[in-house]
């Protein structure tokens, strides 16, 4: 057995910027949920691990995949997410997904342009949306407005710990094109504040997140389930504050995470936002017999 496979998780659920699996998610499907975070979770444990050589983190992630398919029983973490899957009749598409970006990031260190953080975002934030939708059983259509609310989410995340990831594991996020558009490369993240040229790419890559959030904005109307519903508009609602936050701020000298009263007052509010616009607006999509 690799050592890769028994490592401690290096933060839970309740440290994340958004909700997972939260008490607005009916019962039932709270611990299947929990059970692909955690997978998720092991799995970029072992791409970020600081002292595991590339070939023990891919024979980690190996190892993951071989117990998610249930070629063996190796990787503790894997096990509750294979029982998930068979008990829901569900392809273990997304899972697998998401190590094709976890690869990734073993020894892909920087990122030429939007494009291509897009298409990181494919693997390593969309799944995880797709697999809450069909875990709900909700229409792949919702799948248009998941993607760019996912992907908006892991944007946000790379802005937030760009300077942590530079310095950790020398691995940058942030577009090279638009880095040098503003005048900046990425050795200004080592800086313990962002000179005026990284600030403005900051700002810029702040922008174009937040040209995800208005497709983004429509997946609580769409998704027929109200709590689900529900729990998409407070992640809504979080990462639109979140993309003001980091308009606004420095992410190498100041704080761009929320406060946890702010970010159970912005829930709050996202929620009872999403609440009123579903008894008062269709949904995206007809159900079942309209339209």
């Amino acid at each position: 057995m690799t050592i890769a496979t028994n490592i401690d998780a290096s933060k839970t659920e309740h440290g994340e910027n958004f909700p997972v699996a939260s008490l607005l998610i009916a019962p039932r499907l709270q611990a299947p949920i929990l059970s692909f975070y955690r997978f998720a979770r092991a799995a970029d444990d072992i791409a970020d691990h600081p002292t595991l050589s590339e070939i023990s983190k891919f024979e980690g992630l190996a190892d993951l995949e071989n117990t998610l398919l249930g070629k063996f029983d190796k990787a503790k973490s894997a096990l509750p997410l294979r029982r998930v899957l068979a008990e829901n009749g569900l392809a273990p598409t997304h899972p697998l997904d998401l190590l094709t970006a976890f690869r990734a990031d073993v020894t892909k260190r920087r990122y030429a342009n939007w494009d291509e953080l897009m298409h990181y975002c494919r693997y390593s934030a969309m799944p995880v949306g797709r697999f809450v939708l069909d875990l709900h059983n909700e229409d792949k259509l919702t799948w248009t407005f998941s993607d760019p609310l996912c992907a908006a989410l892991q944007v946000i995340n790379h802005l937030q710990d760009c300077a942590k990831d530079y310095r950790a594991l020398d691995r940058v996020y942030l577009p090279l094109d638009m880095m040098e558009a503003k005048g900046t490369g990425v050795e200004a993240l080592a800086s313990a504040e962002a000179s005026p040229a990284l600030r403005a790419c900051l700002t810029s890559i702040t922008a174009r997140t937040a040209e995800l959030l208005p497709e983004a904005s429509r997946l609580p109307l769409a998704v027929r389930d109200v709590r689900l519903g529900l729990e998409t508009g407070v992640i809504v609602s979080l990462a639109h504050k979140l993309v003001a936050l980091l308009m606004a701020r420095d992410p190498l000298s100041e704080r761009v995470h929320l406060t946890r009263p702010g970010a159970l007052l912005q829930a709050v509010q996202g929620a009872a936002t999403t609440l009123a616009s579903r008894l008062m607006q269709p949904s995206a999509f007809p159900r079942p017999g309209e339209g």
